[in-house]
């Protein structure tokens, strides 16, 4: 690898320096660019640079579905060589990624313009779905008889604890993995009876500094680095064993007479490691994120623990690339819940990846006081909030955890109060795994819901939006778990007559009447839809209640090439008449492809 070191994201902490921001850019031509010069200056600065100021020297393209490139790597490959020609450039394909995209190596030495002019080749290609940059993501941290519990006030305190003792009677997330992708696991006496396998992604020898590529053995080595190694004028910095201090909160031994108990302390751990020295590749982190939820990575072999709960405590700045997005959709339709860190930035999450990602849960992070801690990011887009606490009003008011007293390689054993989104992530996570272990039909977006629905107000102060609130466990697992809330029971309406979806055209209804129900629909309607589509990406779904109030479903997606929808929707309809007619509109706002709505059910 060529380590510009500012191409790095490193962990997301209070402290840290903000993502480097490798740029997105979006389509490429088959057809040459006929003045490359205008072309490339079509293409923002933005979308040039791995990080401010620093060229982008790899790109992840996806192409359209049922195009050669989509699935040929030789295609691909000359098609790379193509455009490199065309902008007199050395264009390389490296691999394949889990989403089907491609990885391409842009070489060395270029400029932004000579990015720019390769980037706008592959806008100008119809067949090219989207061209982002390979980003890096960074980690969110900042700086029952078990012996160390009283100690965790995050998950007991009245004013802003979680309530998690609460749900323990109901759940303890037994039978739930949980994917912690992060920067691998270190050897730890309180998580070890709660590790399966897991992967290591790190493809770079640079950021992995283990002495190979990717391979089965998740191990952290030690993510340590010298001052301006990872960019001029960034100081040094230890080893943070990052991704074993998020395990130990989701998942910590209880009831062991040591350390410190998790949330979801019956449920497994799979570390996958991404994050080295100074951060990880978006690339990596994709093919993590579908090899985690049981999609396959080509080279990498079947994942026999696959999870059905992803936790990402890193990020960095920008736009959720339509590369990133792609891979956590199909996590989310492969049935897993994705929890991502807001960011530590104090700033808008919209600015920050992937916390600004769909479908996602989008957490915030507050202090002991339950107040939105002062680096947290915010925003409409903030899902809900958790202890993430807060050691600058002192540092038994951070998060504690397992860790490693190592400062460069592992040494001994150790625990440790830290800070951060990061902190506040796996408690989501962890939570969600009490979920899942509790009611296993539930999915992505019910859980969601469920989660939202359940919180309390946040007991302190927050400006610019914090969720919901904060999450409160015991409440929110009795629901699921319950006859009401989001159980699967209930009275189902349906509508088996399959429906023609014009290709590009008007919307189609199809409808169903609600009969025998007393008051207003339930919180957690569930809405069941079967859709035979070519590219469902192309479909804007609605559901549209009795008084002719519509909840969006779905929206368009470019970047979702996949076929058909076959998935249930949580919509909280509490606000309407449960009797009366319900439908569901559907619309197809691309040309070439083609679908039918062959049934859809509502359940309450």
């Amino acid at each position: 690898m060529r380590t510009s070191p500012a191409l790095r994201r490193k962990l997301i902490s209070v402290a840290a320096v903000s993502a480097a921001l490798l740029t997105a850019a979006s389509t490429a031509s088959a057809v040459a660019v006929q003045d490359s010069a205008s072309a490339a200056s079509d293409v923002p600065a933005a979308q040039t640079e791995a990080a401010p100021g620093a060229p982008a020297e790899r790109l992840i393209v996806g192409y359209k579905s049922g195009v050669a490139e989509a699935t040929s790597n030789p295609a691909a490959e000359a098609d790379a060589a193509a455009k490199g020609k065309e902008a007199g450039e050395d264009v390389d394909f490296q691999r394949r990624l889990g989403t089907g995209a491609a990885l391409v190596d842009l070489g060395e030495d270029l400029t932004k313009t000579d990015v720019a002019d390769v980037v706008a080749r592959y806008k100008a290609d119809p067949q090219v779905a989207y061209v982002v940059p390979d980003r890096l993501n960074k980690p969110q941290a900042v700086d029952p008889n078990d012996t160390e519990y009283t100690k965790q006030w995050d998950l007991f305190e009245s004013t802003a604890g979680m309530n998690v003792p609460g749900a323990w009677g109901t759940s303890t997330g037994s039978g739930v993995t949980v994917a912690v992708i992060d920067t691998g696991y270190v050897a730890h006496s309180d998580l070890a009876a709660n590790i399966v396998g897991g992967y290591d992604f790190v493809s770079d020898t640079a950021v992995s500094v283990d002495g190979d590529g990717r391979d089965s053995n998740p191990a952290d080595p030690g993510d340590w680095y010298n001052a301006n190694e990872c960019g001029a004028g960034i100081p040094a910095s230890t080893s943070s064993w990052h991704g074993t201090h998020v395990a130990g909160t989701i998942a910590a031994v209880a009831n062991n007479g040591k350390g410190v108990a998790g949330i979801a302390y019956g449920a497994k751990i799979s570390p996958l490691r991404v994050l080295g020295k100074c951060g990880g590749y978006d690339s990596d982190i994709i093919d993590a994120i579908t090899w985690a939820s049981g999609g396959t990575v080509s080279g990498v072999p079947a994942n026999s623990n696959v999870a059905k709960v992803i936790n990402m405590s890193l990020g960095g700045d920008g736009a959720c690339s339509s590369a990133t997005q792609s891979a956590i959709t199909g996590a989310v339709n492969r049935g897993t819940t994705v929890v991502v860190a807001a960011g530590n930035e104090s700033d808008n999450v919209a600015n920050h990846n992937p916390g600004n990602c769909n479908n996602v849960i989008s957490v915030a992070a507050t202090n002991r006081s339950g107040a939105k801690a002062s680096y947290s990011n915010f925003g409409s887009l903030v899902d809900i909030s958790a202890p993430g606490g807060q050691t600058s009003t002192g540092t038994a008011n951070g998060i504690l955890s397992t860790l490693n007293s190592g400062t460069k390689t592992p040494s001994s054993e150790s625990y440790a109060y830290y800070q951060g989104t990061s902190m506040a992530t796996p408690h989501i996570a962890g939570l969600v795994a009490l979920m899942k272990s509790a009611n296993p039909a539930l999915t992505p977006a019910q859980i969601e819901t469920a989660i939202k629905n359940n919180a309390r107000a946040l007991p302190g102060a927050c400006s610019g939006g914090c969720g919901a609130g904060l999450a409160d466990a015991a409440k929110t697992v009795q629901a699921v778990s319950g006859s009401g809330g989001g159980s699967t029971g209930g009275t189902v309406f349906s509508n088996t007559s399959a429906l023609s979806i014009p290709d590009n055209g008007s919307a189609v209804e199809s409808s169903i009447a609600v009969t025998g129900r007393t008051g207003n629909a339930p919180s957690a309607l569930q809405v069941g839809v079967d859709i035979t589509h070519t590219y469902r990406g192309d479909l804007v779904i609605d559901l549209v209640a009795p008084d002719g109030t519509a909840y969006r479903l779905k929206a368009a997606s470019s970047s979702d090439s996949a076929d058909n929808v076959v998935t249930t929707y949580t919509v909280n309809a509490s606000g309407e008449t449960a009797n009366g007619t319900w439908k569901l509109r559907v619309q197809d706002t691309a040309a070439q492809d083609t679908g039918k709505l062959n049934s859809w059910k509502l359940t309450f």
